[in-house]
């Protein structure tokens, strides 16, 4: 798994409208990509959902919070709406499959998906932390906001 210090790898992926969305274009500003598995889990549900709650108070902390996962972007955009999610932007690594997720060291090819993961990055694009997640646990918010 990336290590903390490290250069954020820059990526281009498409969120769950089809836009692409990379790393590089939030430069001065904090960034939590927040892996989840796979959509339509109820894990993954809660876990987009808090995110979308807490968007706000991310922003006030001038940080940009992004979902990922190696799900396809159409699906994507249904599960987005599924959820009702207001502002979140949920981003597609799924062509090719989890090339973002490997590039992280967070991709598992026994699953053929990410793992559960938050990493935060500061405003130069270095992680700052990153915190590995057993797949049925929601990730503590409270220690996020701890983290930035």
């Amino acid at each position: 798994m990336i290590k903390v210090g490290e250069l954020a790898p820059d990526f281009k992926l498409k969120d769950q409208y089809g836009n692409d969305v990379t790393l590089s274009e939030f430069k001065g500003k904090k960034v939590l990509l927040s892996w989840h598995p796979l959509a339509w889990t109820s894990v993954c549900t809660d876990q987009m959902r808090a995110l979308d709650r807490n968007y706000d108070k991310f922003a006030e902390k001038n940080t940009v919070v992004l979902g990922l996962s190696v799900d396809p972007q159409p699906s994507k955009l249904v599960w987005a709406k599924a959820l009702s999610l207001g502002k979140l932007q949920i981003l597609s690594d799924f062509n090719p499959l989890g090339k973002v997720s490997d590039a992280y060291g967070i991709f598992s090819s026994e699953h053929g998906a990410s793992k559960r993961v938050n990493v935060l990055i500061d405003e130069e694009g270095r992680v700052k932390w990153a915190k590995k997640y057993e797949i049925p646990e929601l990730p503590d918010l409270d220690e996020v906001f701890e983290q930035i």
